[in-house]
């Protein structure tokens, strides 16, 4: 009757082993670290030079760090203490970046784990802590709105060339100039034809129209300001978020501040050069074309003036081009971007899916120009490189376009994800970063630590004196649902914050309100007169669907703040739900299991230790009830009769 087959004790045990070395991380703490990264992924890349070189930097002032490890394509040295790791990462940020500008290596200050190498061979590894409780990065960047106005007005200006070509009008200057756009004309009835075509694409842009010179001058209309730099905030945001998001950041704090500022706090981040790498990074993709006329290359040459509508770039191997300005194609139009190899080369590469509207455009474009070179522009770090300008052989549709070149693997996997994660519509700076260090945190977390322990330890208190042996087996399932919470955190590497605490202390609460139904449900059983094995069993059924009812309740509620919450909600929501699981299967089936070991092999079992058992006597049944005693009727004495 309360037997548990064996393969519940193995499965009690191994969820048990389980749980104690997913949560043992979280007993060694973290150490102070300087992280050093290349800034061009790819090339610099931490070796074991470098790290020799940074401990002899280090030790000419008296630093010597715990330990000095290279992990991937970083290398980290930790540290005793912050001040330490403060001295040591401004001694390596001078020494290691001679140009401040165009730095070599980023040298950011980290925490690291101190787990054993066993533990991370497991991939075990502490639950992330938010940054009220562990620190962690905060950015404050700045958008710069006249470029996004910029970007607006050559939008404009692209689509009047487009316009004007269709419709072979043909105007003798078009091109931004300043916050204009400034189209001249020298045959008047030119000027005519393009009025209309003008009005048509301008939308509400203000028009200034001066007939004796020729000239039309566009400027945006005030709405049009405000919503472009509305949008441009707004979609800053939305590429952060999802920048963020391929990085792993959990529970980041993405917000605007002011008219054309966002903050950035990145709470329990592992790799915060990395972060600061792709946050400060505008990489964008343009299409346009390359020109190779006698003139523009007489201008690479150096002997003759940059044609009037080119550029001169770049590609990768430092070889310039002259390519046109106007873009026939932008990053907008990508709904994907996956790094890959060139079947060809076998070289890394990147490969992009085009929207509907992109895939017509590219067949577009490399239908009238074959036979000519298609430069693919990247725009990172506020610089324009070709990535590549290839020969247009053919027409080429269905949308899928690779870009190769002199590329590496890291270069790849970074421009995939900038161009998936989708273009600044302007760029941002970093105008402060400041680190949060664990100082704070730390007195949080021992507030919080206190406020835990010692609500358990009353709770436990209460169990043991009013339920005896029982209280003991449901303290210990209590313990064993901390554990188990604890694990499952570190498992997912949730963010755990202030109010994740708080809904611990109350998942404490919440799982021995389920002991407690089973305990006197077990002793309503024992004062209907069953049996000691009998009320156990029954104890535990019925008191089963009472646990499931509630806390089923409980956790519809607990989904919701997590679906519809944000911030400190959802962080108190993902720990509610997940105390509310352990909770239900460490009140039942780990206690059961402790009881069934305890009491299930007496057959003849008169008694269970769960405290006094109250029988008031209008309750005890009909056996148990002595029978009045009658008074003795005494036998009459002879006497004499009167």
């Amino acid at each position: 009757m309360n037997r548990y087959p064996l393969w519940k004790y193995i499965l009690m045990a191994i969820v048990l082993v389980v749980g104690l070395v997913y949560a043992l991380p979280n007993l060694y703490g973290e150490a102070p670290a300087v992280q050093i990264s290349s800034a061009h992924p790819g090339h610099d890349q931490p070796d074991q030079a470098l790290l020799r070189r940074g401990e002899a930097l280090m030790a000419k002032s008296g630093i010597h760090p715990d330990q000095a490890v290279i992990d991937g394509p970083t290398l980290n040295y930790s540290f005793s203490s912050t001040e330490v790791q403060l001295r040591a990462r401004e001694i390596l940020a001078h020494a290691l970046n001679s140009n401040p500008e165009q730095p070599r290596y980023v040298v950011a200050v980290n925490l690291l784990s101190r787990s054993p190498a066993w533990l991370s061979a497991l991939h075990a590894h502490p639950m992330y802590l938010g940054l009220d409780l562990r620190g962690g990065v905060h950015f404050l960047l700045q958008v710069d709105m006249q470029a996004a106005l910029h970007k607006k007005l050559d939008s404009i200006a692209g689509e009047l060339r487009a316009s004007m070509r269709d419709k072979d009008v043909r105007y003798s200057e078009l091109k931004r100039v300043g916050d204009t756009v400034v189209m001249a004309f020298h045959d008047p009835e030119m000027y005519r034809a393009a009025l209309p075509l003008v009005r048509a694409n301008a939308g509400d842009a203000l028009i200034d129209e001066q007939a004796g010179s020729g000239t039309i001058t566009l400027r945006l209309s005030p709405r049009t300001i405000e919503q472009t730099e509305s949008y441009a905030i707004k979609q800053n945001i939305t590429t952060l978020h999802n920048r963020i998001n391929e990085l792993g950041v959990a529970e980041p704090v993405i917000q605007q501040q002011g008219k054309d500022r966002v903050v950035v706090e990145l709470p329990g981040i592992q790799d915060t050069a990395r972060a600061k790498d792709i946050l400060g990074r505008t990489a964008s993709l343009e299409v346009r074309l390359v020109d190779d006329s006698p003139a523009a290359l007489s201008a690479l040459a150096g002997s003759g003036p940059t044609p009037e509508g080119d550029q001169k770039l770049y590609d990768r191997d430092g070889h310039p081009l002259m390519v046109r300005r106007d873009v026939l194609l932008t990053g907008q139009n990508l709904t994907d971007a996956q790094p890959g190899f060139d079947p060809q080369t076998n070289e890394p590469a990147v490969f992009l899916t085009l929207d509907s509207r992109g895939s017509r455009i590219f067949a577009d474009v490399t239908r009238a120009n074959v036979g000519k070179r298609i430069a693919m522009v990247l725009i990172d770090r506020h610089q324009a490189q070709v990535v590549t300008a290839p020969v247009v052989r053919s027409e080429i549709d269905g949308g899928r376009v690779q870009i190769s070149g002199s590329m590496t693997v890291p270069e790849a996997t970074d421009v995939a994800l900038l161009l998936r994660a989708g273009a600044l519509a302007a760029p941002m700076q970093i105008i402060e970063e400041r680190t949060i260090g664990p100082s704070l945190g730390r007195q949080n977390i021992l507030q919080g630590f206190h406020s835990v322990t010692w609500g358990f330890l009353a709770i436990v208190a209460f169990m043991c004196v009013y339920y005896l042996l029982f209280g003991a087996v449901s303290s210990i399932a209590l313990a064993i649902n901390l554990l188990l919470l604890i694990a499952l955190l570190s498992m997912l590497q949730a963010t755990l914050t202030l109010p994740g605490i708080a809904a611990m202390a109350l998942a404490l609460g919440m799982a021995i309100d389920s002991n407690v139904l089973i305990n006197e449900r077990i002793r309503e059983e024992l004062r209907n007169g069953a049996g000691a094995q009998a009320a156990i069993a029954t104890g535990y059924a019925r008191a089963w669907t009472t646990i499931l009812d509630s806390n089923v309740t409980t956790l519809i509620a607990g989904l919701a703040l997590l679906v519809f919450g944000s911030g400190a909600v959802r962080g108190f929501a993902v720990v509610h739900v997940l105390g509310i699981l352990t909770s239900m299967f460490s009140a039942v089936f780990f206690s059961r299991g402790l009881v069934n070991l305890w009491y299930g092999k007496r057959r003849r079992l008169q008694s269970v230790s769960i405290g006094q058992v109250w029988k008031p006597a209008a309750a005890l049944p009909p056996a148990a009830k002595q029978p009045e005693k009658q008074p003795e009727k005494q036998p009459a004495k002879p006497g004499r009769k009167g």
